[in-house]
């Protein structure tokens, strides 16, 4: 501005045919209002006077002149930029730098533009689709298999199995029982309904049983302590006339050596060593 009738508010100089500058309705004289009011730019550190453009980021001031990439010293004005450390970089010397890589394409992921991240990677958010229908997978529940991102309906039609028992879809863990895939949950005792995986079981009739329900159902029980008889782990049992023995109960009735493997006599309902049977 020219003045033709004030004085400098500070040095109370004449403004007649002068530049000036107003701050707070009062008018200074460009050597008084650049000494006291003028920002220091952070490039060159001196003031920006009131005839120079004072571009600010954040707080901090430069000259239009100054305003340029840390890295390659590019002007930024009316250009996009990201800063990192307090510097400023145009967005290929920040891209070059710091920017992540898209997993799928391999390429930059540029400052501002979306980025999904996922199982420690980073994608441009065009890239981020359904291997199979090729959809926007945004924030939507996906499954992965072999490295590759499906949307549910897609998986579920193209590899998911079935439950055997509820018919619906297995979406991860399960179980195999006769070949045929079973939800954890769905995959319980016949008798009591307990859960069965990663537990010991006994089949009969196809169907799968826990060790209790089928010692109290089906097992036969030992002649000689009356406990079930299940052959769980391989374990030996011994048969003789309808009568079942655990190996370690079938032992001579008198001095109950072990018979497993050996001759033996009856009597009655003991069973004998051929010594003990020949001195009765």
């Amino acid at each position: 501005m020219t003045s033709n009738q004030t004085d400098c508010h500070y040095c109370l100089q004449s403004l007649r045919g002068r530049k000036y500058a107003l701050r707070e309705e009062n008018a200074y004289c460009v050597t008084c209002y650049d000494s006291l009011f003028a920002n220091p730019c952070e490039e060159c550190k001196q003031p920006i006077e009131c005839d120079s453009k004072d571009l600010a980021y954040k707080g901090r001031h430069w000259h239009e002149r100054c305003f340029k990439c840390s890295k390659c010293s590019r002007s930024l004005v009316e250009k996009p930029f990201a800063a990192k450390d307090e510097l400023l970089l145009c967005t290929e010397c920040y891209s070059d730098e710091y920017s992540s890589k898209c997993f799928h394409c391999q390429k930059t992921i540029m400052p501002g533009s979306r980025k999904m991240e996922f199982k420690g990677s980073s994608w441009h958010e065009s890239c981020f689709v359904c291997q199979y229908c090729r959809q926007p997978l945004g924030t939507k529940p996906l499954i992965t298999k072999d490295n590759e991102n499906y949307c549910v309906p897609c998986f579920e039609k193209h590899f998911a199995h079935h439950c055997y028992s509820c018919k619906k879809v297995i979406t991860s863990g399960g179980v195999t029982y006769h070949d045929q895939p079973w939800h954890k949950e769905c995959f319980v005792c016949a008798g009591c309904k307990i859960q069965l995986s990663g537990q010991r079981f006994i089949s009969k009739d196809e169907y799968p049983y826990c060790v209790d329900c089928f010692s109290k159902l089906y097992a036969k029980k030992c002649a000689a302590c009356k406990k079930p008889i299940t052959a769980l782990g391989g374990a030996k049992f011994i048969s003789f006339e309808e009568r079942q023995w655990h190996g370690e109960c079938f032992s001579c009735a008198k001095c109950s050596v072990s018979l497993v493997g050996q001759g033996f006599l009856t009597r009655q309902d003991d069973v004998l060593c051929h010594e003990c049977g020949c001195a009765s």
